[in-house]
């Protein structure tokens, strides 16, 4: 063969591998409103910087005949590329190329974009669209299967891992996107269960759809697993694009700063009408985070799942702060199940990857009741109150208003080595509300009374002007000053300017054991 010949071959490869699974199936991806795996990369990553590796591995089976079908490539695109004109790695499952499935060689060629996104410290992004393990290859594609969770877990605190599922991922797949730091999804095209609605129906006798089992919508806002819930693959990239740029490369790097052109010492005269008067009114918290990040720089994460608390990525004078705050407009803010997991969930992440956490107070309790007490909110509560006392980056408390009881003690505060503590002068620190300790403190009283009203609403008035305030949190030391609800921006920059040194550990140990 000449030295043509050679190239001539060369190129051939490198066409079957561009083409993947054939015009044929690239159209039917289109049809059902899905890119393909290069398209995908093209969109995701700044042009012109992708570099594909393993193009031209092909599996390695003889079985049932696929020793006759062999496609360059193998069911996955892989390689390096920058986002942002930072290094990232990324795998995108084809499934125009036997639908996508993992085989041994497919999943090698994962496995090593996924080990050298941890030898050079750059985040690592997946894109599913899987048919599952290749059933030709029995136990091997198992194995491959296994080996890639391994490196998700080994990646866990080091690199910023982000999974978007945009067709099936199903049976032991799921695992990997659950793994990572984030997943997102995109409606009506993609979804994720253990066992599908088939098994379901065989096993329960019970009817489900597809999206009804796992789509989009089930786990942005029931179980939680899917971050960011898109409308289309466009958007999903686009969003993945948006949330790297808060995040640090790995976790010897802070995040990117940018320049911002929102003034530092900026203050919201509006800020101090936003607490209403009553406090058992409503409000959204969102308004003040609006107002005191830099302009349109927070972006919302979980924003339909455990809407009692909002959490999320802003920056403050450019620089990146995780927000963890109480929604009082949402079962008045309380704690349960479902948003003792969310926040701590970001918290572990802001902690392994050196962001600072601000926290916005504003909760009257832990939500009561046999369903939650049934779910173990006690020991999902005891996950969140663990992620605060073990983050060790800057730790900033703002509370808004109600700051009662066990909550005071789980939410960020001095006692878990909480760096700054600011409370608004609508804040009320105590055990419990006004009308709750009344009604334990002066049970007989009000039961001998000849007029239990009048003497409960003077009594609740007392107990407010004495104990529903901020003032004796600030005398013991608890709450390192009152400020107005306007100064909230510019003290919140004051303070992570002079945390931006900060030095504090864990006790030596092989790692903690959290209630999990």
């Amino acid at each position: 063969m000449s030295n043509q010949d050679k190239y001539r071959l060369l190129e051939k490869k490198r066409q079957q591998a561009l083409l993947g699974g054939g015009k044929e199936r690239i159209d039917a991806q289109h049809k059902k409103g899905k890119l393909t795996a290069r398209e995908r990369i093209d969109i995701l990553m700044d042009e012109g910087t992708f570099q594909e590796l393993d193009a031209l591995v092909e599996h390695r089976c003889h079985y049932m005949g696929m020793e006759k079908n062999r496609i360059p490539g193998d069911g996955v695109v892989t390689g390096y590329g920058k986002i942002g004109g930072r290094l990232t790695f990324i795998y995108a499952q084809d499934f125009t190329t036997f639908g996508g499935s993992l085989s041994k060689a497919n999943s090698e060629k994962i496995n090593k974009v996924m080990d050298l996104a941890i030898r050079q410290g750059a985040p690592v992004i997946g894109l599913n669209d899987s048919g599952g393990a290749r059933i030709q290859e029995g136990v091997d594609s198992l194995a491959g299967y296994a080996e890639f969770f391994l490196r998700n877990v080994l990646a866990s605190g080091v690199v910023p891992q982000i999974t978007a599922v945009m067709g099936p991922c199903a049976g032991g797949a799921v695992y990997s996107p659950a793994l990572t730091d984030f997943t997102l999804m995109v409606e009506e095209t993609s979804y994720m269960f253990l066992t599908g609605p088939d098994v379901v129906k065989t096993v329960l006798a019970e009817e489900v759809s597809y999206e009804e089992l796992g789509g989009a919508g089930v786990h942005a806002s029931i179980t939680g697993i899917a971050h960011f819930s898109c409308q289309d693959d466009v958007e999903c990239l686009q969003t993945i694009r948006k949330l790297l740029s808060y995040l640090p490369q790995n976790n010897m790097e802070d995040p990117p700063i940018l320049e911002s052109e929102d003034d530092p010492q900026r203050m919201d005269m509006e800020l101090d009408e936003v607490v209403p008067d009553s406090p058992t009114k409503p409000y959204d918290v969102r308004e003040i985070i609006s107002r005191i990040v830099d302009k349109d720089s927070f972006l919302e994460i979980h924003a339909d799942y455990a809407q009692s608390m909002v959490v999320g990525f802003a920056r403050f004078d450019g620089r990146v702060v995780g927000i963890i705050a109480n929604q009082p407009a949402v079962l008045a803010g309380c704690l349960d199940c479902d948003s003792s997991i969310k926040g701590a969930r970001l918290i572990r992440f802001c902690d392994a990857f050196n962001i600072p956490v601000l926290t916005l107070t504003d909760v009257p309790g832990f939500l009561p009741g046999t369903d939650q007490e049934h779910r173990g909110v006690i020991k999902q509560g005891a996950k969140f109150l663990y992620a605060y006392c073990e983050c060790t980056v800057p730790k900033i408390n703002i509370i808004t208003r109600k700051a009662y009881g066990g909550a005071y003690a789980v939410m960020s505060n001095r006692h878990h080595r909480g760096d700054i503590v600011y409370a608004w002068p609508t804040a009320e620190i105590a055990v419990m509300g006004a009308q709750g300790a009344v009604n334990v403190l002066y049970r007989k009283e009000l039961a001998k009374a000849k007029e239990p009203e009048k003497l409960r609403r003077k009594l609740v008035d007392k107990f407010t002007d004495k104990f529903c305030n901020p003032y004796i949190a600030a005398e013991l030391g608890y709450v390192d000053e009152v400020i107005m609800p306007h100064q909230s921006r510019p003290m919140v920059i004051k303070a992570l300017r002079m945390l931006e040194g900060k030095r504090d550990y864990n006790p030596p140990k092989k790692h903690g054991n959290p209630p999990l």
